[in-house]
């Protein structure tokens, strides 16, 4: 008796003939909610020194010693106030001679005018008795200006600074006398990013919080921006504006500055409807009853809540329960639609 082996492959094929139809792919259930889109709030946080509204270190215009210093270190002086008198017994003897000179040329020219008819004087002599009057008005005048600049004056209103000049003291063209500062309104400059140029401008306000007083923040008014972006910072000097009629603050002090930039509108979804895989993070949409990877980049994050730059529409249901269940293509079952209002969504992000 005679037994017919089949050769292998024949085996092998008959199995692979006689087997089972695939099953139909199961449907999953999932809980799914409409996109919904909320403003980005984007928070620029900078660093801010105060100045004076008016501010000038004051010198003197000539050289000499101090014989009078008047006024207090720290104390409140007008405008045009005597600050420091320099010896000036030579500029007012100057000016003396000066004045004698412009009284010997108003007589001389007064009695040239009273025989002018006469015939006794040419016309270049009374021309030269005028001319010098003139010179010698003017020399008056020089006379008093240099007597002036021995008196060091307030140029405005405002807060004196300490002062190292005391009566003796040779004071010289580059002897700082003092900082003068008006200071009943303070600058606030900080550099705000270039991302926010347009949307940070001339009339808005900003929070300042001086680093002294934590407690109290104060909003502050755009006075100005800068006309260019420094190239290597990508950034631009903003000016604010405080009042300081209480005198609490002063220049060179330090603020804290914030401001809430309102953005983009961006889809918010749970933070658990985000995926990740090695392609990156993704969310999963359901379009025509089947799941859809849908690349997503999170772009801020706030109480359980993300907000995302993705190719979304307003109506995309997105898997917000289940998304570690399914794969793209998978047949879902949405088993409930969820929605959390837009208005409770707080979502923002921090720029410095």
């Amino acid at each position: 008796m005679r037994l017919f082996v089949p050769p292998l492959f024949l085996l092998v094929a008959a199995a692979c003939s006689t087997g089972d139809p695939k099953p139909a792919e199961r449907e999953i259930s999932v809980i799914a909610q409409t996109a919904q889109f909320v403003e980005e709030e984007q928070i620029i946080e900078a660093i801010g020194t105060a100045r004076a509204l008016r501010s000038a270190e004051i010198f003197s215009e000539v050289a000499g010693i101090a014989t009078t210093v008047r006024f207090t270190p720290g104390a409140f002086v007008r405008s045009g106030q005597i600050l420091v008198e320099l010896d000036a017994r030579q500029e007012r003897l100057a000016l003396k001679l000066a004045a004698v000179r412009v009284s010997e040329a108003e007589q001389l020219l007064a009695r040239y005018r009273r025989i002018e008819d006469t015939g006794a004087l040419s016309d270049s002599q009374i021309e030269a008795g005028e001319t010098a009057l003139a010179a010698a008005q003017i020399g008056r005048d020089q006379a008093r200006v240099a007597l002036a600049l021995r008196t060091i004056r307030a140029p405005f209103a405002g807060h004196i600074s300490f002062s190292e000049i005391d009566p003796g003291d040779r004071v010289t063209q580059q002897t700082l006398i003092a900082q003068l500062d008006q200071r009943r309104r303070i600058y606030v400059d900080f550099a705000a990013p270039e991302a926010v140029f347009n949307r940070l401008g001339k009339g808005q306000s900003v929070s300042v919080t001086a680093f002294s007083d934590p407690d109290n923040p104060i909003q502050a008014r755009v006075e100005a921006v800068d006309s260019a972006i420094e190239q290597e910072q990508r950034s631009y000097r903003v000016r604010t504006v405080i009042s300081n009629t209480d005198d609490r603050l002063r220049p060179g002090m330090s603020f804290s500055v914030r401001f809430v930039d309102s953005g983009q509108l961006r889809p918010a979804v749970p933070e658990a409807a985000v995926v990740w895989d090695g392609d990156g993070s993704a969310v999963y949409t359901v379009n025509n009853g089947s799941a859809q990877r849908t690349p997503v980049t999170i772009s801020s994050r706030g109480e359980g809540v993300v907000l995302l730059d993705a190719a979304i529409s307003e109506d995309t249901l997105i898997i917000t329960e289940g998304v570690q269940k399914v794969r793209s293509g998978q047949k879902v079952a949405i088993i409930d639609m969820t929605a959390r209002p837009a208005a409770d969504v707080q979502v923002s992000r921090s720029q410095q």
